[in-house]
């Protein structure tokens, strides 16, 4: 089995530590509207986050399906 070696696995650290902050960001911000809006609005507010995103990536990615059938 082949060693990975000290930069990938500084790397792997470095990518596990971002993953930490944007999640603990993301339970801040979805907490706080739990507290703000109850369970309910919550969970609105994060369908239409997740509508928003699903759009974005629907129009970044139909020039590449216009060709297809």
């Amino acid at each position: 089995m082949e060693d990975y070696g000290f930069k990938f696995w500084l790397k792997m650290a470095g990518l596990f530590v971002l993953g930490a902050i944007a999640l603990f960001i993301f339970m801040w911000i979805f907490l706080s509207v739990i507290y703000a809006w109850s369970f309910l609005g919550a969970m609105l507010a994060l369908a239409v986050g997740a509508l928003i995103i699903g759009w974005f990536v629907d129009r970044r990615n139909s020039g590449q399906r216009e060709g297809s059938v």
